[in-house]
């Protein structure tokens, strides 16, 4: 049920863009239990001018490879867990493509089972 929005700057490869999907992907299966084929993602490049984000916010230094993720899921998680969730996916991206932990913003939103629709018009999850 996550849906999952990718923002970083235009230029990055397809299989750049693949690894930071799959890292994401396999990092709610592990923490967020997230059945098998419930992948359902966004993937947005950006020019320069239309990704505005500060260098340094929180003490934190981001640079050039600064990707932003916005993880829509239902509210069924508890605080430990997603903490464990970010951990994980900055892990992953780490290891592939070789993202700096300083440059992944996670911004997750907690929805209501009825405020999802997969299609037909209906709300599967109510």
């Amino acid at each position: 049920m996550p849906l999952v929005r990718i923002d970083l700057r235009r230029g990055k490869s397809a299989a750049y863009k693949k690894a930071i999907s799959d890292g994401v992907y396999q990092a709610l299966r592990e923490i967020f239990a997230v059945p098998e084929n419930d992948r359902f993602m966004v993937v947005t490049d950006r020019a320069d001018e239309d990704f505005i984000y500060e260098p340094k916010y929180l003490g934190i230094a981001h640079g050039p490879d600064f990707v932003i993720l916005q993880i829509a899921v239902t509210n069924t998680r508890t605080v430990e867990q997603k903490q464990a969730l970010y951990a994980r996916i900055v892990e992953l991206l780490g290891k592939n493509p070789g993202i700096r932990p300083q440059d992944v913003m996670i911004n997750l939103i907690d929805v209501g089972k009825e405020n999802w629709s997969f299609g037909n018009g209906i709300a599967q999850y109510v």
